[in-house]
């Protein structure tokens, strides 16, 4: 049925479409409008291309044996033991020592019990792992699903120290053995320690005063004291599996260094076939000397020279042995002063103590109270 012109919307809605925007004077072809966007895209969305270094991995270089110092020459006044310490720390940051006055026997036996750590079974030394990272002893934790399951591990790694924490976990887990290697670690630190002081002294010796000296060496004093960190280096190990543990370690030892501030670090590693030293500038390598120890410098002595000498990182390194090996860090921090320094009153002047003060404060309330209930009732 057809509606009456009187029954439709006086205004019916229009739904027509706007009207085309204005086209701008100059007329270009779509073609051209279209390879000129293309133009501008390409040229600002333009990916640059990265190009990745061939060895992303630090350079190893070989240099020649660092200089062997004897101990017992180091201070002589003829001998040139000292500058030759002073130039090898400065370039590389580390030196040999020989004939330091440590009975061989005395190291044998303590590299023998430390053997002993590493046969612990796995379920036990997770009693006693670095974890979390602020623990400062114990087993570090492996990395690698073989490695958990203790195949195919190139070196493993236990931090010993004096500290009473980690003694009561250990004879917890493995007490006959653990007393025996602890009071055979302590024998043999105490003679590293003496070596280490007496050449820490001839280095001060050569350097000017500083002011925040104590500061320096105070820094690792705070927690449990020196420590040494126990290596195992496993026998017939493949090339490409140790160099991949290595490439590991490194980067481990760049990022993390030690966890204890120490000014000098001795390292227990005769018979190993070459020995690594780490730091940011660089990595060398050498054939260290039957019998030496290898001294490397800490963040403490570096410190302390402003600079001059270098903080490094030192890694013995094992190849084609028949045997496990074994091998030792001491992480060494001079005494700390603080608690032995004893600060005298002024003279001329009465000091007064707390509980003196405390004595006179209750007498003289009293005396107040006294005073006021006088007052009252007179």
């Amino acid at each position: 049925m057809a509606l009456s012109p009187e029954s439709m919307p006086e205004k019916p809605f229009d739904f027509r479409a706007p009207p085309p925007s204005p086209i701008a004077s100059g007329r270009r072809s779509c073609v051209t409008n279209e390879d000129v966007l293309s133009e501008f895209l390409e040229h600002s969305l333009r990916v640059p291309d990265l190009v990745l270094p061939d060895k992303v991995f630090p350079r190893q270089n070989f240099i020649e044996n660092p200089p062997k110092i004897d101990f017992q020459l180091l201070s002589s006044m003829e001998s040139d033991s000292l500058s030759k310490i002073l130039d090898s720390i400065a370039r590389i940051g580390c030196f040999q020592l020989v004939n330091y006055g440590i009975e061989g026997e005395c190291i044998r036996s303590a590299l023998a019990a430390a053997a002993g750590i590493f046969q612990l079974p796995p379920e036990k030394r997770r009693a006693v792992t670095r974890s979390p990272p602020e623990k400062l002893y114990g087993f570090e934790e492996a990395h690698g699903e073989k490695e958990e399951e203790g195949e195919g591990k190139v070196s493993e790694e236990f931090v010993w120290c004096r500290g009473a924490g980690l003694k009561l976990e250990m004879e917890a887990i493995w007490p006959v053995g653990y007393s025996n290697f602890s009071e055979k670690m302590e024998s043999l630190l105490c003679d590293i320690e003496k070596v280490a002081e007496k050449i820490l002294m001839a280095i001060r010796q050569n350097l000017p005063p500083k002011t925040d000296y104590e500061n320096d060496m105070k820094q690792g004093q705070d927690g449990i004291g020196s420590g040494c960190y126990v290596y195992k280096h496993s026998r017939n190990m493949s090339a490409e599996k140790c160099s991949g543990s290595l490439r590991y370690d490194v980067i481990r030892m760049l990022i993390r260094g030690f966890d204890y501030s120490h000014a000098l670090c001795l390292h227990v590693c005769d018979g190993s076939s070459e020995f690594h030293v780490y730091s940011k500038k660089g990595w060398v390598s050498f054939c260290p000397d039957k019998d030496a120890l290898v001294i490397t410098v800490g963040d403490q002595t570096q410190a302390l020279s402003g600079g001059q000498f270098k903080h490094v990182i030192g890694r013995p390194i094992y190849k084609g042995e028949e045997e496990d090996c074994i091998s030792m860090a001491f992480l060494y921090s001079p005494p700390s002063t603080t608690n032995t320094t004893k600060v005298e009153p002024q003279k001329g002047k009465n000091n007064i103590s707390l509980s003196q003060q405390a004595i006179a404060a209750i007498v003289l309330t009293l005396v107040y109270h006294i005073l006021v209930f006088v007052y009252n009732k007179f």
